[in-house]
Parts: structure tokens; C-alpha cells; sequence
């Protein structure tokens, strides 16, 4: 592999100054689970112009027994020490996966991104995200045991007295800190024992890989705290869900091609035709960007979550919410808000599905609806049964991922199939399972 004599020097002179000892390589499978081999120092620089070999039929989604010899290669631009491992200095390096023939691996998510963005570059664009993820901190129980939850705190939405995780949270930005990464906010969130911290918009493969790393450092920084830190969509019955709402634009030649100036939303041609894009392809992006039975329990009314195909301005029921920004950063912070995602997603195979969609918009010229300004969940029955729903089950919304010649061309066949494989099967686990509200509400009355 070519690797930039400058950056292969700044990472010696690194590793000496700090007397690492070991590198994690890491990389993530289809479920955006992160995987991980460790290597002592003196073995990094044969991986970096080698790679190194791993049994990729051992990771879903990836190879058959029959061909499962892969490499990893580091991508030295990740290269950082992670701030917990303070004992035994040890830094991470996120790869990509090839196969044996040097050619990159079509199931790697990492890999379906780049594919994605690399057909942005030769429209002219360059994709720039930033999702805001959400989580909650539970209490253990005095057995180690997690359920029943124990949320950390009774604090709600910037509450500061009874926020009891203030420190925590400063911890995490220690954390992201010293992966380069650059935090904008942290305040508690709107449900018990949830929180929020927002790292800087970016261009797309940085801020996967960001997010990757949060959702890593985070649960460490929690569990150094006596915490256990989720991302599940929504553990609480009764309370507001994570979600991973995702700011997003195209820049063209250095300018923000969603921005303009003279439209009433700021809006130009080229971001009303990618909203167009998402809100035609949303039923077939839920699978990925919502992809748990557990997410649809998130996806009800009365709790800041969509459930409808809609765009509105500043309306957080629908869909696409285009933010307010005051009219002298028009032209560099215009930009679209889907609100949909939640951070169980992989965020690689999310921001590839949705900037897929966006893309399909633009190249066909498509027109968006008419936004919906209204709170969409307080419309009458007869108003509301006029709207278009998202898919209401991760059984559902496999069957649209499936029926979509676009998610298919995004994702690749191998991945394409791999992943309803995955989700099938989880969907099918869950619909045949039999629940304690099942035996709670039926056994003793019939």
C-alpha cells in the first residue's frame, strides 16, 4: 500500500514520544459492531505495508469457510492512542478490508461508503454530515445485572440540579478529544438518564468513523464510571428513544450547493431535488437507518420521532427538518436534518444509503411535495390518513430494502443479500418469540 512518507514519520515519531506498545486494528461488520486484533508495536509496520490476514468467515455478512482469507490495511489518517488505555499505551487504527487479490472487499461498510462518495466526487460534490447521537446511562443493580433499568438520573432536558452525569460526559469529551475529534455541545437530553454530545459536521467518511469511535469511547468512559452506556433505540417504555438525527449537504468547489440565498428556505434546486431522493427512497432506507425491531418502538407519535414522508421547515415531526440559521450564514450553513436514524445504525452503510438516495433525486430532477409546516401528529384522522407512513416493523421495512433497485446498486449483491439475510432472520427471531407481556396479558384469561 502507498502511504504518505510524512504522515508514515509523524506516526514513528508518535509512537516513540509515547512509548506505545500495542495497536488495535479495528474495523466494523454489516451490524456496525466494531471488531478489533490487537498487535504488539513491532509488528505494525509489516501490517502497514502488508496488511494483515483474518478469517472473514467468521464475521457476518462477510465470506463463506471457502473463501475466507481477507486482509486488513490501516488507514493512518485514524491513527490515534486511545485515552482509557493509560497501564499499557496502546493506540487504534481503523481499516478497510481487501481480499486476497489486493481488490477492496464490496461487503466492507466502510468500503460501500467510499464507493458512494466517489460517485458524489464525479458529479462534483463532496458529502458532509454530522449525526447527533443520543444515549442513556444506567445504574447496574447491586447482582451486576442491568434489568430492571436503573436509569442514572430522574433529569430531563438541560436540567442541571438533578443531572447526575456531569462529569461523566466531560470525561467522554476528554475521550473524543484526544481522538482529534472536535466537540460543539453536551447537555442531558429530554428522557431520564439521557444524554447528548455533538461533534463538528465533516465530510462523511471522517464523521462515520467518528461516530464509530464515540460509540467505543463512551460505553469505556461509562464503564470506568461503574455505568453501562446504550445506544439502544428505545430501552424505556414511555420515554423518548435515541435517535441519530443527521445534519447533511454537498459542497462544490468549496461552496455549500444546498444554499441559496434568495429562496424563502434557503434552499437551492440542487437540495430540494436531493430531499426529493430521500423522502422517494425513505421506505426502503429504514432497514438501514433504522435497523432493530427495538426501532420501531421508537418510531411512534408523541415523541419527537417521524413517522410520516414529509419536509417542513422547522417542523420536528416530519421527516426532513431544514434548520434555522440566521440569514448572514445562509450560504454556508443551509442544510437538510433526517430525523429518522437512530444510533444502532451503522453509520457507514446509513450515510452510503442516504447520500445513494439524495443522489438518485438530483440526477432525476425530482421535485419534493409540498412541506408540511404543521405538527403532523395533531392533524384530524381524515388529514392524516392523506399521509404517507414509514415501514411500521423491521419486517416491513426489510421487505422495502429488498424490493429497492437502488439499495441493491448502493450496497453491492453480496452485502445486498447479506444484509436481509441478517435482518430477516432477526425479524423472523422476534415475531415467533414469545414475550412476558404475551404471558402477562393471555395465559390466565383464556
Amino acid at each position: 500500500m502507498n502511504h504518505d512518507p510524512a504522515r508514515l514519520e509523524e506516526i514513528r515519531a508518535f509512537i516513540k514520544k509515547e512509548n506505545i506498545e500495542f495497536v488495535n486494528l479495528q474495523f466494523t461488520d454489516i451490524h456496525g459492531m466494531v471488531k478489533s486484533v490487537g498487535l504488539p508495536i513491532q509488528h505494525f509496520w509489516d501490517t502497514v505495508d502488508h496488511g494483515m490476514w483474518f478469517d472473514g468467515s467468521s464475521i457476518q455478512g462477510f465470506t463463506r469457510i471457502a473463501e475466507s482469507d481477507m486482509l486488513l490495511h490501516p488507514d493512518l489518517d485514524t491513527f490515534a492512542q486511545i485515552p482509557w488505555d493509560t497501564e499499557i499505551p496502546t493506540a487504534r487504527v481503523i481499516c478497510d478490508v481487501y481480499l486476497p487479490d489486493g481488490t477492496p472487499f464490496e461487503g466492507d461498510p466502510r468500503g460501500v461508503l467510499k464507493r458512494v462518495l466517489q460517485e458524489a466526487a464525479e458529479l462534483g460534490y463532496e458529502y458532509v454530515t454530522a449525526p447527533e447521537m443520543e444515549f442513556f446511562l444506567f445504574d447496574y443493580n447491586d447482582d451486576g445485572s442491568l434489568t430492571p433499568l436503573q436509569p442514572h438520573d430522574q433529569a430531563g432536558y438541560f436540567d442541571m440540579s438533578t443531572d447526575m452525569a456531569h462529569d461523566v460526559r466531560r470525561r467522554m469529551v476528554h475521550a473524543l478529544q484526544a481522538f482529534g475529534i472536535t466537540v460543539e455541545a453536551l447537555h442531558h437530553e429530554v428522557a431520564i438518564g439521557q444524554h447528548e454530545i455533538d461533534f463538528k459536521y465533516g465530510p462523511a467518511l471522517q464523521t462515520a468513523d467518528h461516530a464509530m469511535t464515540l460509540k467505543t469511547a463512551f460505553k469505556a468512559i461509562a464503564q470506568e464510571h461503574g455505568l453501562y452506556c446504550t445506544f439502544m433505540p428505545k430501552p424505556i417504555a414511555g420515554e423518548n428513544g435515541n435517535g441519530m438525527h443527521v445534519h447533511q449537504s454537498l459542497w462544490q468547489n468549496g461552496k455549500n450547493a444546498f444554499a441559496d440565498p434568495k429562496d424563502e428556505k434557503g434552499l437551492s434546486e440542487v437540495a430540494r431535488q436531493f430531499i426529493a431522493g430521500q423522502l422517494h427512497h425513505a421506505k426502503s432506507l429504514s432497514a438501514v437507518i433504522a435497523p432493530l425491531v427495538n426501532s420501531y418502538k421508537r418510531l411512534v407519535p408523541g415523541y419527537e420521532a417521524p413517522v410520516y414522508i414529509s419536509w417542513a421547515s422547522s417542523n420536528r415531526s416530519a421527516l426532513i427538518r431544514i434548520p434555522r440559521v440566521s440569514p448572514s450564514r445562509i450560504a454556508t450553513a443551509s442544510r437538510i436534518e433526517l430525523r429518522c436514524p437512530d444510533p444502532s445504525a451503522n453509520p457507514y452503510l446509513t450515510f452510503a444509503a442516504m447520500l445513494g438516495a439524495g443522489l438518485d433525486g438530483i440526477k432525476k430532477q425530482m421535485d419534493p411535495p409540498k412541506a408540511q409546516e404543521e405538527d403532523l401528529f395533531h392533524l384530524s384522522a381524515s388529514r392524516r390518513s392523506r399521509l404517507v407512513s414509514m415501514p411500521g416493523s423491521l419486517g416491513e421495512a426489510v421487505g422495502e430494502f429488498r424490493r429497492s433497485k437502488l439499495m441493491r446498486a448502493t450496497f453491492g449483491e453480496h452485502l445486498w443479500r447479506s444484509y436481509i439475510e441478517a435482518k430477516t432472520a432477526e425479524w423472523d427471531d422476534y415475531r415467533t418469540s414469545v414475550s412476558q407481556w404475551e404471558l402477562d396479558r393471555y395465559l390466565a384469561r383464556y
